[in-house]
């Protein structure tokens, strides 16, 4: 079998590579293995329903069953990412990518820089100039290696803690909003209508910001503007499962530690009612001896290929009340993975709790606190119904 990450270079030319390749093979063939026992336990438990067809049922079963068990999967799976971005970004992403200590993605840059000069030659032209673009490259690798070695001599043992933190928030965040959002139709400055506002009984400020978001729709309809002066910051340890489905979205903060087996990794429920205990802690000691291993050799960053998606990972996630809106009503909608779902419910928690914004809290009516036992059902339900819509039968 070829490495699951094609071009980790570094890996590929120490003895290390053998027993890679070999983990690697064993973690695939023992998640096809669990999958192939999971699924008919999921299907004695959640028999098919009248009205179902057989398609939509199997591919909510199999859903759960992968959903399950992707925590077997290592960092290094492959996976394809489309990207959408302006000339400007691509630039700045390229000079980031030269920058990356891992072979993989420097080799990445080369084939972009490639595609895009063939596209948009003009916003390319600084990007492997050596003066240029690489004396930039150069400054971001110099300022992250110094950051490193900062960073070592301050390690500590970190206490326990929730998975989810909300650290930081403005108190007089709701009052800020509620002004904001009389900001585009009045003809007073910022300032005075935040005095204004402020004196205010709560009531009326609640009753603004109730206005100001309008009777919604759906999740789709959502306020505007004045919704960005309230802003959160969370500090969040959860699976590299759940990290890689937040890590997608766009009008956020967020910023990650490198992924190891530091902060331990979680075993589904599931997985101990099929007996498979046992074979799950040895597949995360065997890639924590190897990440170990490489660690010594190559570093912490290629190390990371060998990290299964059940271990822990350390991250921030910073946004305002506007993206909160999209983030979490979205990923707590019924057919999302219930361990994002979890995290999302508790980032909801704590801002009407903690941070004690109910009015904004409460304006995120469709953030859904429902638990689901098939949470895919409901999608491949309306799926089977487009394709019956348009004459299309589900397969047997």
């Amino acid at each position: 079998m070829a490495l699951p990450a094609a071009r980790s270079a570094e890996l590929a030319e120490t003895p290390l590579r053998d027993r890679y390749v070999e983990t690697m093979d064993w973690l695939f063939a023992t998640y096809s293995e669990l999958v192939g026992r999971m699924v008919p336990y999921y299907e004695t438990l959640f028999p098919r329903q009248e009205g179902d067809s057989n398609f939509v049922w199997r591919a909510t079963i199999r859903a759960k069953a992968c959903d399950d068990l992707r925590g077997l999967l290592p960092a290094a799976t492959t996976s394809n990412v489309g990207i959408f971005a302006s000339g400007q970004a691509y630039e700045m992403l390229l000079l980031r990518m030269q920058a990356n200590p891992l072979d993989e993605v420097r080799a990445y840059a080369a084939l972009m820089l490639t595609e895009l000069r063939k596209v948009i030659p003009a916003f390319m032209k600084r990007v492997d100039v050596p003066d240029r673009g690489g004396a930039w490259s150069r400054y971001l690798a110099e300022v992250a290696a110094d950051m490193d070695q900062r960073a070592t001599a301050l390690v500590q043992p970190v206490e326990g803690r929730p998975e989810v933190t909300l650290v930081d928030w403005d108190p007089d965040a709701e009052a800020k909003v509620a002004a904001a959002s009389l900001y585009s139709v009045s003809h007073l400055p910022d300032d005075q209508l935040l005095r204004l506002v402020s004196s205010m009984p709560e009531a009326e400020r609640a009753d603004l910001i109730r206005a100001y978001t309008g009777k919604r729709g759906n999740r789709r309809h959502k306020p505007g503007r004045a919704m960005e002066r309230a802003s959160y910051r969370f500090d969040i340890l959860c699976d590299y499962g759940i990290f890689r489905d937040l890590q997608r979205h766009r009008m956020l903060t967020l910023e990650w530690q490198r992924l190891s087996p530091r902060h331990g990794y979680v075993i589904p429920e599931a997985v101990a009612e099929i007996e498979a205990s046992g074979v799950w802690r040895e597949a995360m000691e065997r890639t924590e001896s190897l990440f170990s291993e490489i660690d010594a050799e190559l570093g912490p960053d290629v190390a990371q290929y060998a990290v299964p998606f059940a271990y822990r990972i350390r991250f921030y996630l910073q946004l305002n009340a506007r993206a909160a809106f999209h983030l979490i009503e979205l990923r707590t909608q019924e057919g999302g993975h219930p361990d994002y779902r979890r995290v999302c419910q508790e980032m909801y928690r704590l801002i009407r709790d903690q941070a004690g914004h109910r009015v904004i809290a409460e304006a995120m009516e469709y953030a859904d606190q429902e638990e689901y036992d098939l949470a895919r059902l409901g999608s491949e339900r309306k799926a089977a119904a487009r394709r019956a819509a348009l004459g299309i039968a589900d397969p047997d």
